[in-house]
């Protein structure tokens, strides 16, 4: 397939070589299967918000160049109409804008080379707010756009030592804690939220660090940002996260706290514990499950994961995301609810993980809370009145990703992708019987339009322990009737990350099926959407129930299902998954005939002290290999890793890993490889030196594409 590509004209009045630009591009294909350049060239919706009047939503599209390996994010606006009328890029200069939000209902804030900007929903008025040298990293305006939070980044040594200053050009990190490393970087700096006065719409260069003084990240690495800040509606306090914690402390726990800052009085206050709380101390070696900090009396303090605060819209009250126990990052993500008046925290009884909520208008009679959630393998949205009570409100085989009040009083304005589509914009109506759904973009329909796309089955398939797991199931972009196709094993990552309608720009199930592949995508233990019991499952059981389901859904396919090719089946995934491709390559019993593993782990006993969040390994190995005795999760796990069954490994593999991932480090791939290689197994090794646990750069990513598929129809075609 070839690709004409023509960018859209920015509004300059220059038209401008595709060379020279980064936009929207018009593509025709000359075949009607997906390609990874086809996906590359696919516009991808990130930040939304409605404006203070609810008329207009602006929302930000990055567009990706595969020949200039980089991509370039611009600010659009539309009508809040139920079709998204008079769409336009705002963007008009090659730099990257991102962040849109609303100053008022007809100016938009954004930022563009590290500064505040803003423009008119009309594209008039365009200019800079603030003035801080290009350091301003997020932000987000008070209720009374008086004063503005800046994020930007502070230099931190706490852990990494400064070098001497007549050194200027050595390059070596002297290291006297854990937490050195993070995702993929090493930690030599920390974001810190900044307040600043704004007068006349000009940002004013004075900033008060509320953390000053303070060695604590906020927003919390790796993936946080503004949305773990928010300001009381009358501008008079700020409540954020943070995990007050550093170094070793910081590494095998996951507690974090809501802390309410006082503007007037520069004070702090945590609205998870009390002011006289003291932390019980901990073996770090040991899985804090076991542990005094996570007995039932000091549970009542929030010592897991609490997050991302919203105030109510009358301020009564601030809603966050809460984790009970410490050092389990994929415990139930619960709705907690603080009353302001009293200090009493209530929790919204639900049956799943909640994975974003908004408050609803004041103006809503029909909801307090909205709140996305996944289960059975989608993420549909629920409302919650203020009686606790909970309906849901969308019933699609999609994943909704994002949802916020639209400021009328009864609309939501939301994001939705699928397994078959990329993330649009939709507007949702919710009324006493059912909610109305409205698509306002359809960015990528110029593309889609043109391919041929698989069909997405579901099945319930029985398990070994009695229960049954859902399985998807996607058929090649070209099936016929009665005849057969290769079949894939999805195993996914997390370990509990759930296989719902999410769309991947590399793990994509689309451009699988239109390389003539079958997908066979299994809910196995240990993934949320199915209760917590059938989540937790997998903590110490990485090589038991869940590759068993893994088993159970391969053979269904192969048994069950005329389209499958059984003689041409194999397995493939990322990160755990990665690990599930290692260890079934060990267990498989000739099912599979080729194995991609991506980023996974290989050896448990090396990972435990090479991955850099602590907390993890402690949870699911119950602790450090070197004990004696071993408690007996440990000694299944350390005795289960992959890398003790490369003795009964005998099918090709392909091994990938990014150099820059810190949390399973590239020598778990590169021994995996190693290992299959000596064995006399036919194996590769793709390694990228400058990607992370992800493949984020266009040309790695169209590489990563390439690869995968070459490898699979040399062994399964």
């Amino acid at each position: 397939m070839t690709i004409v590509a023509a960018a859209l004209m920015l509004g300059t009045g220059n038209a401008k070589a595709q060379d020279d630009v980064i936009g929207k591009q018009n593509i025709k294909l000359n075949s009607r299967m997906m390609t990874p350049e086809a996906l590359w060239a696919m516009g991808r919706i990130g930040t939304v918000a409605a404006s203070p009047d609810g008329s207009k939503v602006a929302y930000q599209v990055g567009y990706y160049s595969v020949k200039q390996n980089k991509n370039r994010q611009v600010i659009c606006v539309m009508n809040s109409d139920s079709e998204g009328t008079g769409q336009r890029q705002l963007s008009t200069s090659q730099k990257s804008e991102t962040d849109p939000a609303w100053i008022d209902s007809e100016t938009i804030a954004y930022i563009s080379g590290g500064e505040i900007w803003s423009v008119k929903a009309d594209g008039t008025e365009r200019k800079q707010l603030s003035k801080t040298g290009g350091e301003v990293e997020g932000f987000l305006f008070s209720p009374d756009k008086k004063k503005v939070i800046i994020l930007k980044s502070i230099p931190f040594h706490e852990v990494i030592k400064e070098n001497p200053s007549d050194l200027p050009k050595a390059t070596g990190r002297r290291v006297t804690d854990l937490m050195y490393r993070h995702w993929d970087h090493y930690v030599e700096s920390i974001q810190h939220p900044f307040v600043c006065s704004v007068s006349n719409d000009n940002i004013a260069t004075d900033m008060t660090d509320i953390l000053e003084g303070e060695p604590y990240e906020c927003p919390m690495e790796p993936f946080g940002g503004i949305e773990q800040l928010a300001w009381s509606p009358d501008s008079k306090s700020i409540a954020y996260t943070c995990r007050k914690k550093t170094g070793l402390e910081y590494s095998i726990s996951t507690d974090s706290d809501i802390f309410l800052y006082d503007i007037a009085t520069k004070t702090t206050r945590n609205l998870c514990k009390p002011a006289d709380y003291l932390a019980p101390e901990v073996d770090p070696t040991i899985t804090l499950r076991v542990q005094a900090v996570n007995s039932p009396e000091n549970l009542k303090n929030n010592v897991g994961y609490d997050q991302n605060p919203q105030f109510s819209p009358d301020g009564k009250y601030i809603a966050w995301l809460s984790m009970e126990r410490d050092g389990y990052e994929a415990d139930l993500n619960r709705l907690c609810i603080y009353e302001m008046a009293t200090g009493k925290k209530s929790y919204m009884n639900w049956k799943s993980d909640v994975d974003a909520f908004c408050w609803a208008d004041l103006k809503d009679k029909l909801a307090q809370i909205y709140f996305l959630s996944v289960w059975h393998g989608c993420c549909n949205m629920y409302s919650m009145n203020n009686k606790g009570e909970v309906k849901q409100l969308t019933e699609t085989w999609d994943d909704w990703t994002s949802l916020q009040p639209a400021n009328d009083g009864k609309r939501i304005l939301a994001t939705r992708q699928s397994l078959s589509a990329p993330t649009d914009i939709f507007m949702v109506t919710p009324s006493k019987k059912s909610a109305a759904i409205q698509q306002m973009t359809h960015e990528n329909d110029h593309i889609l339009n043109q391919l041929k796309l698989g069909k997405m089955e579901q099945y319930w398939v029985a398990t070994t322990d009695g229960k049954k797991e859902l399985v998807w199931v996607m058929l090649p972009a070209n099936y016929e009737e009665g005849k057969k196709y290769p079949t894939l094993l999805f195993c996914e990552g997390g370990p509990q990350s759930p296989v719902s309608q999410f769309w991947s720009y590399r793990w994509n199930f689309q451009i699988m099926a239109a390389n003539g592949y079958v997908i066979v995508a299994p809910n196995r233990h240990g993934l949320p959407g199915f209760g917590q019991e059938w989540k937790e499952q997998i903590s110490g059981h990485w090589a038991e129930q869940c590759m068993d389901d893994y088993l159970s859904a391969i053979d269904f396919a192969a048994d069950s299902l005329p389209y499958v090719d059984k003689d041409h089946m194999g397995a493939v995934g990322a990160s755990f998954g990665g690990f599930s491709v290692y260890w079934l390559a060990g267990i498989h019993n000739k099912r599979f005939k080729a194995f991609i593993a991506h980023d996974g782990a290989f050896n448990l006993a090396a990972m435990y002290t090479e991955t850099e969040e602590n907390w993890f390994s402690n949870w699911e190995y119950d602790e450090a290999y070197w004990h004696r005795p071993q408690m007996p999760n440990a000694k299944t796990t350390y005795h289960n890793s992959p890398h003790k069954m490369v003795e009964k490994w005998d099918t090709p593999i392909l091994c990938i890993h990014g150099e820059k991932d810190y949390r399973i480090n590239y020598t778990q791939g590169m021994s995996a490889f190693n290992a299959a290689r000596m064995k006399g197994i036919p194996a590769e090794f793709l390694v990228f030196p400058d990607e992370n646990h992800w493949v984020l750069k266009p040309q790695n990513g169209i590489l990563w594409q390439r690869t995968f598929f070459n490898w699979l129809d040399r062994w399964l075609k």
